[in-house]
């Protein structure tokens, strides 16, 4: 649980993660660890594949760098090849819950209630859909659902098991 008393800290990833999305495995991330968050999702996450043994190290990864340890990771269960409970990624141990929700997020925690929403964009998606989808996931104050994001630019998700990755 965090003192109330103690300051807010806000870190950004670098400005120039948001000049480009070259491919897939890409994280856009805009993070501010503040009461009032003013949009629905706090950036996007462009998976290689769905292995997430294989793909979510490196974001945990990425992350970790500029939030510090990630502990928990919350995933719709039905978008993933065999979700694994936990995983041990840079030492530490991360929590994987798995919902059979479809909703395109990726829940990430830091610490014991610090949450942040990511638009995860299936692996399958043409490069221009991709960047526009994560563009939209980042917009400040913007209230788009991530499942209406991805139909707007056409990343949407193919049916569990489809996926051309």
């Amino acid at each position: 649980m965090s003192d109330p008393g103690a300051p807010l800290v806000t870190r950004l990833l670098p400005d120039a993660v948001h000049q480009g999305v070259p491919r897939p495995g890409s994280a856009v991330v805009r993070l501010g660890t503040t009461h009032h968050r003013e949009g629905a999702l706090d950036g996007a996450w462009w998976p290689r594949s769905r292995d997430i043994t294989g793909e979510l190290p490196s974001l945990v990864s990425a992350l970790s760098e500029h939030l510090g340890p990630i502990t928990r990771v919350g995933l719709d269960g039905d978008a993933w090849d065999e979700l694994p409970t936990r995983m041990t990624i840079d030492g530490r141990v991360v929590h994987i819950d798995s919902f059979p929700v479809g909703d395109d997020t990726a829940l990430i925690t830091r610490g014991g209630n610090d949450l942040f929403s990511l638009l995860v964009v299936p692996p399958h998606t043409p490069p221009d859909a991709a960047r526009a989808a994560m563009a939209a996931a980042v917009r400040a104050g913007s209230q788009t659902p991530a499942e209406q994001i991805l139909v707007d630019t056409g990343a949407e998700r193919a049916e569990p098991g489809h996926d051309s990755a």
